[in-house]
């Protein structure tokens, strides 16, 4: 890293937020007055620091935040999936899971895990980014009791202004950090440092070795420099630690000095969603009709930010199907915005994915490494894998998953309904492979309903897909592959649902044999059937569908410039009439009989 120049630049890291802070107001316990309690707890208390185990975390969590064990799971699994594990390592403990045939055996594997403390305690602080105000008072038991008042639930329209997907939204980090960067410092000061009330007194000093914790938060580069490196690496070099006061006999950085040093360095995140819609590529998809995709606005940085920051924004598509498999997409956070009445096809192995704001649309998901958010939308179907889901504040929307963690449900969801993942293409396994899930454990039907302030939701917001309503999807794409089936298969209840509609299907079919038409009987039976079909199809809309499935060209010139053979676009396979309608009627769950 080369220091020769003073212009260094420290921005607030994009995942913390977008992946970390969960889209619903905190529990009062985890206010910065608690989280000083445990900052000082963890220090004294052996087993709980540099690494913070579940077992520990539960007795604190449960036992003197009085949290229920189910949201202090919440919280440590999410910061575990956010700090990110090799595929194989996440492969193994999903086996591991797999076998546990108890809560015995549950507890049991997950002792196992430990997180950094000093880093999850900063998690557990930007869980406020979501709250309405962020004044706390001071004064307070020395840890919450049963008899302490519970808060008041919030009421869905509370909940829906407290979260404006702040995740996204890179000047709201930069903001977070600016306005409690002392706050942020006083949770990595040792306890002897901190005055009565948990503050920092004026002599406090930050520990080099407490840094590490920082750059969960933050990262940088110098001059003009394209690397990017973690907060402490930055502090490890001469000149900046100078800047910051660094004393190599307390191998310490005075906490007053070292706050200034970061507010004048801190800046803007250069791969945060502004930069991307200001300077970002445009990416070149497949489409049917130039017209319709005029209105819509797609975006990335792919092509020149690090690993944790790279994007692709879609805003807008309307009436079109738009199918990607490329590089280009490979570990990408996604965010799909405002689309409306599309059909949406990202079959890539993929960072994260944020629906905002859609509705009467379809999106097939390829694998997606850590969490799948679905804010705000309105009869959207959703088909995916994903290593968490989550929906707030969105209705009418029907969410296939197949996923190792509890859906989460937030406040403002109505009439949502949760089915089994049923589909597949032929590079699912491998893409699967590549981010580290398995088909075992599948939570898909046990969602937490989580509400504002960690409150529980009624489960009237949700149902199970019953199994007379469902029908598998096929992608209608030609890849290269080797999977042939669901990953995993159905479960019993919806397989036996889809065989005895085969079955039903063999006896009509057998019936009309039976019935000895002549040929011009056959073929007005024919006619009559495919009338009615397509006056169905018309009906409904899903004309729309089939009609863009029909091979396309690409636009010849792609605006951004960028014609690289890994951007490549799927091909629809060849399909006549009655393949057409075979896939529409298991895509939208319909048959012609029942038409």
């Amino acid at each position: 890293m080369d220091c020769s120049s003073d212009n260094v630049s420290v921005w607030p890291r994009m995942e913390p937020f977008l992946l970390g802070t969960l889209q619903a107001a905190p529990p009062t316990k985890l206010s910065l007055h608690y989280l000083r309690k445990m900052a000082s707890y963890v220090r004294l208390r052996e087993g709980c620091f540099p690494m913070l185990g579940w077992p520990m975390w539960r007795h604190i969590a449960c036992g003197k935040l009085q949290l229920q064990e189910d949201l202090a799971w919440l919280y440590f699994e999410t910061f575990d999936l956010l700090t990110g594990h090799p595929p194989e390592e996440r492969l193994e403990w999903a086996e591991s899971l797999s076998q546990c045939s108890s809560q015995r055996d549950l507890d049991r594997q997950r002792s196992k895990l430990c997180v950094n403390t000093l880093q999850f305690l900063l998690f557990l602080y930007i869980q406020q980014l979501n709250h309405v105000s962020l004044r706390t008072s001071l004064i307070g038991e020395e840890w919450p009791s049963p008899r302490a008042r519970s808060p008041s639930p919030s009421s869905d329209r509370e909940a829906k202004t407290s979260s404006q997907n702040k995740n996204w939204d890179d000047q709201a980090h930069l903001g977070f950090i600016q306005n409690h960067l002392c706050e942020l410092l006083e949770l990595l000061v040792e306890p002897g440092q901190l005055s009565g009330s948990g503050q920092a007194i004026r002599d406090s000093k930050v520990s080099l070795e407490a840094l590490p914790g920082l750059s969960l938060l933050l990262e940088g580069s110098v001059g003009n420099g394209r690397g990017v490196h973690p907060l402490h690496r930055l502090l490890s070099k001469a000149p900046f630690q100078a800047q910051a006061g660094f004393s190599k006999l307390s191998r310490s950085f005075p906490l007053h000095q070292l706050m200034s040093w970061l507010r004048q360095t801190l800046v803007l995140n250069p791969f945060g969603m502004s930069a991307c819609l200001r300077s970002g590529k445009k990416l070149a998809w497949a489409q049917q009709v130039e017209g319709a995709m005029k209105r819509a606005k797609i975006a990335r940085n792919t092509h020149m930010a690090p690993p944790g920051s790279r994007m692709v924004l879609m805003s807008q598509v309307f009436r079109q199907t738009l199918a990607k498999d490329s590089e280009k997409l490979v570990g990408a956070n996604v965010k799909v915005h405002r689309c409306s009445e599309a059909f949406i096809y990202l079959l890539s192995p993929l960072r994260s994915v944020s629906l905002d704001k859609c509705r009467n649309s379809t999106v097939v998901l390829g694998p997606v490494e850590t969490s799948v958010h679905l804010q705000s939308c309105d009869n959207v179907r959703l088909v995916c894998v994903a290593g968490r889901l989550a929906v707030g504040a969105s209705s009418n929307c029907t969410i296939h998953a197949l996923t190792p963690t509890r859906p989460l449900l937030l406040p403002g969801n109505t009439a949502l309904t949760l089915g089994p993942f049923h589909t597949y293409y032929p590079s699912l396994e491998d893409h699967m492979a590549r981010v580290g899930l398995a088909v075992v454990p599948n939570a898909w039907d046990q969602p937490l309903l989580l509400g504002a302030e960690g409150t529980t939701l009624d489960p009237a917001c949700y149902r199970l897909l019953p199994p007379e309503d469902f029908y598998p999807l096929v992608v209608p794409f030609k890849m290269e592959g080797d999977t042939c089936e669901v990953p995993g298969g159905l479960p019993p209840v919806y397989q036996r649902a889809l065989e005895s509609r085969e079955q039903r299907v063999q006896d009509w079919q057998s019936t009309l044999m039976e019935a000895n038409l002549n040929k011009e009987q056959r073929h007005q039976f024919k006619v009559l059937v495919e009338q009615k079909f397509h006056e169905w199809l018309l009906e409904t809309g899903h004309r729309q569908e089939l009609d863009s499935l029909t091979p396309f060209t690409v636009s010849p010139e792609d605006p951004a410039g960028d014609q690289s053979s890994a951007q490549r676009l799927l091909e629809p396979k060849p399909r006549d009439t009655e393949q057409k309608g075979t896939n529409s009627r298991q895509a939208m769950g319909r048959t012609p009989m029942a038409c």
